[in-house]
């Protein structure tokens, strides 16, 4: 049984069920905002967040529709905020098919974005539940937060390993602490399962980024081109690690560059992916990677079923061995 039928055996129906609850989410009465909200649905990926809402709370408790509103919510605000990255960005494919802003304009994806905002909002206020509200709130400031720390980050040359951590927790992990933190809450878990969740999710997240990042050193057919995210000025941590440990001479402009905030040309771009490869800084990143799924497994509460830890598991040795 592959991976991600583990996880789905446990949660199958809720699953499906949830599907068919979202995809009703996405309807307008404005033609053209219904235009571009029907080709979201078409192109939803394996909805990785509310599939981890779900499965934390079926672990502890029952799946209602209180606990649909809360992953709609999550997974709206994420939608929202990458259809507002694909617009900066100036990005004309997600996940291997063409963009919203390419399909239609930039006006219309970052206006459906804002309505995506508008839709997570009322989601959460369906839980009822102040602190789901709460902690919603607090990921839709964590992800601008993120993107702003980055570029701040890029135009100081204040590269470094932690500062790549706490961006990735920003933009990325603190989707997952959100979910897992709305799961306990919508299930009726005590502070002990929001604390030893939101530990397993924030790993999660953080390995799902890392693992992320390792696509962009590769050719790959999700859209993106390699070495994207350095033409960007992003600088991520098989690239810290060789920029940390290297005496390669060929390092040192590039140093130089990014000290100074100045963007990589394609030229540098391609030796410095060379040298992440080829000087240990993929290894590196698979490391803490690993150690890091060590650290979420061990989060799990102990008195989980064991049908649930087992799916637990199967979900970050997903997140950890995915493709794309």
């Amino acid at each position: 049984m592959d991976l991600l039928s583990t996880i789905k055996k446990t949660i199958e129906q809720e699953i499906a069920d949830f599907n068919d609850y979202f995809k009703s989410l996405l309807k307008s009465d404005v033609m053209l905002m219904n235009d571009a909200l029907s080709f979201l649905s078409e192109s939803v990926g394996k909805m990785m967040r509310p599939m981890l809402v779900i499965l934390v709370s079926k672990s502890i408790g029952n799946v209602d529709e209180k606990n649909f509103s809360a992953a709609a919510a999550v997974e709206m605000l994420h939608t929202a905020s990458l259809l507002h990255d694909d617009v900066i960005d100036e990005s004309n494919k997600r996940r291997g098919r063409p963009s919203l802003n390419t399909r239609f304009n930039n006006n219309v994806a970052v206006l459906t974005g804002d309505y995506m905002f508008s839709m997570a909002l009322n989601c959460t206020a369906k839980t009822g539940d102040i602190r789901v509200i709460d902690a919603i709130s607090i990921m839709g400031r964590d992800l601008p937060n993120g993107e702003v720390m980055q570029v701040e980050l890029q135009q100081n040359g204040s590269y470094s390993e932690e500062n790549y951590l706490k961006v990735i927790y920003y933009k990325t992990a603190s989707l997952f602490v959100c979910c897992a933190a709305c799961a306990v809450y919508t299930a009726g878990g005590s502070d002990e399962y929001v604390e030893k969740f939101s530990n397993y999710a924030k790993y999660a997240g953080l390995c799902f980024q890392m693992k992320d990042d390792i696509f962009d050193y590769y050719s790959n057919d999700i859209g993106k081109p390699t070495g994207s995210d350095m033409s960007e000025g992003k600088i991520t941590l098989p690239a810290l690690y060789v920029l940390r440990t290297s005496s390669n001479p060929l390092l040192q402009p590039i140093k130089e560059k990014l000290s100074n905030g100045i963007y990589l040309d394609e030229k540098e771009i391609e030796t410095l992916i060379e040298i992440s490869k080829n000087e240990g800084g993929i290894d590196y990143t698979n490391s803490c990677i690993e150690n890091y799924r060590n650290m979420a497994i061990e989060s799990i509460p102990e008195d989980i079923e064991n049908e649930y830890r087992d799916a637990l598991i199967a979900y970050i040795d997903y997140v950890i061995s995915r493709e794309k």
